[in-house]
């Protein structure tokens, strides 16, 4: 499981990368989904503020729980008490700059890496290019007559 703080990580695309394709956090989450799918684990991520009035757009993210703050609280302070709840901090990473959440982290034993760093593993992953599986030529080709009366007899549809 990967906590992610996103603000923080929006910040370091547009200040340390120049990243410019990503400018919202719909975007960011979009990548960060196919990552997740790709990689196999689970991640959350945490903006400040309310978010998009329609935030529909965030249900379709596999992998991914997108979370807004809210108006009274800020994105560390939801981070913070994730890392707190976490029953499992030491199979936990948390994704973030900011020294506080790092601490945070630290403390539970929880793995912290920086937004920057994070990113790159980000990148390094998607680029790679997954094996593809051989369809089975079946797929396509359907079954053989003999297969398909087998079939048939097995389900009593033989008749």
């Amino acid at each position: 499981m990967t906590i992610i703080d996103g603000n923080n990580l929006l910040w370091a695309l547009h200040e340390g990368f120049g990243e410019r394709e990503i400018t919202t956090e719909v975007e960011l989450c979009r990548v960060l989904s196919k990552y997740f799918t790709q990689i196999g684990d689970t991640g959350q991520v945490v903006f400040d503020g309310a978010g998009p009035s329609d935030k529909s757009q965030f249900d379709t993210m596999d992998y991914l729980e997108v979370s807004f703050a809210g108006f009274h609280r800020d994105a560390d302070t939801v981070v913070e008490e994730k890392i707190t709840a976490d029953t499992s901090p030491r199979r936990l990473r948390v994704v973030s700059s900011d020294r506080r959440l790092r601490k945070a982290a630290g403390e539970r034993k929880a793995t912290a890496l920086k937004s920057e760093d994070f990113w790159q593993q980000v990148q390094r992953e998607l680029s790679r290019k997954k094996p593809r599986r051989k369809e089975p030529e079946e797929k396509r080709e359907g079954l053989t007559d003999g297969e398909t009366d087998k079939w048939l007899e097995a389900f009593g549809l033989d008749k």
